[in-house]
Parts: C-alpha cells; sequence; structure tokens
C-alpha cells in the first residue's frame, strides 16, 4: 500500500466524509489523530489546532485507498 500526501483541505473532506473529526490524545499537547469522537481517550479539537500541530510537528497527512494516517514529512 503506497501512502500519498494530501493536503489539509483534502483530508478535512476526507474526514467528513467518514464521519472523523480531528482529535488529540488527552493529556498530551501534540499526539492528534482522526477520530470518530467515541473514545474517550481522545479529544475532538478543531482543525486550527490539528493544522497548528501539523506544522509544529512537520507532519502531514498521508491517504491510500481511502485510509488516512499522520506521518512525518517525507
Amino acid at each position: 500500500m503506497v501512502m500519498e500526501p494530501i493536503s489539509v483541505e483534502a483530508a478535512k473532506e476526507k474526514a467528513r466524509k467518514a464521519g472523523l473529526k480531528p482529535g488529540r490524545v488527552k493529556g498530551t499537547e501534540d499526539a492528534i489523530q482522526f477520530t470518530k469522537g467515541r473514545n474517550n481517550r481522545i479529544e475532538v479539537i478543531s482543525w486550527e489546532e490539528f493544522e497548528d500541530v501539523l506544522q509544529k510537528r512537520s507532519l502531514q497527512v498521508f491517504e491510500s485507498s481511502g485510509f488516512m494516517k499522520i506521518m512525518k514529512k517525507g
């Protein structure tokens, strides 16, 4: 499975269609992931906060066959 980088705007659209929201592991500043909002260990955050963490940690959203993953920029 080849993971291709996608823009935050594309990630937002794919997340919306999949019922996902940006999230952060509670008790951390920058452990982000996508969530459906049902896991009590993950707090839903704003897209602005999500983008700030991506930029701060040099991360990017990658996608393959509808699966999204957050990884270091290549």
